[in-house]
């Protein structure tokens, strides 16, 4: 069984550890542990990686996040993977750091990357990480916040955050959405 996995974020070294840049680095660590490197080819940086007879198909955009539905619609015509198939890994403002939450559809909620691949596709039908970056950020400095590294005081919480990340991929591709939602979800 194939799936694919989009982290998204934005290119470029200024973006690199970035709050808006953790489908990024939750692939990075991914691909790590495994052995693996992504190469860029057409409109995403790619890289496979196989787990109990899935094969997950990671994707980082290149097309920069407002853009991040052209990847993921290419990526899952050309592999030929299902919707019920699709993670997109994305950070967000309305969750606590350390929330992490499996939805099998939602809004947008105003994030760029989620709204550009709802109008692709037509349709919010696609299951996601959200990965908790808090909203600690003063009135009208949300693109400051989400574009800004992380703390010094949240990195220590980030492996941890990242390992468990992958973990929720894994359980994704091989127990499904509901029992990763029942095992994870707090």
């Amino acid at each position: 069984m194939k799936y694919l996995v989009v982290g998204l974020g934005n290119i470029g070294p200024e973006y690199a550890d970035t709050r808006h840049n953790i489908g990024f680095m939750i692939l990075d660590q991914l691909a790590k542990e495994e052995n693996e490197k992504f190469h860029t080819m057409r409109l995403a940086a790619y890289t496979e990686v196989k787990h109990k007879g899935r094969v997950l198909h990671l994707i980082k955009p290149t097309t920069y996040m407002n853009l991040s539905g052209n990847a993921l619609r290419y990526w899952m015509n050309e592999l030929k993977i299902p919707l019920e198939n699709v993670l997109v890994l994305v950070d967000d403002l309305a969750l606590p750091l350390g929330t992490l939450r499996l939805k099998p559809k939602g809004s947008a909620a105003g994030h760029n990357g989620l709204k550009h691949i709802e109008a692709t596709l037509g349709h919010n039908n696609y299951a996601r990480l959200r990965f908790g970056i808090g909203d600690n950020f003063p009135k009208g400095k949300q693109i400051n916040f989400v574009l800004d590294a992380f703390d010094k005081d949240e990195l220590p919480e980030l492996p941890a955050l990242i390992d468990r990340s992958i973990e929720m991929i894994k359980s994704f591709a091989t127990a499904g959405t509901e029992l990763t939602m029942t095992r994870y979800n707090k």
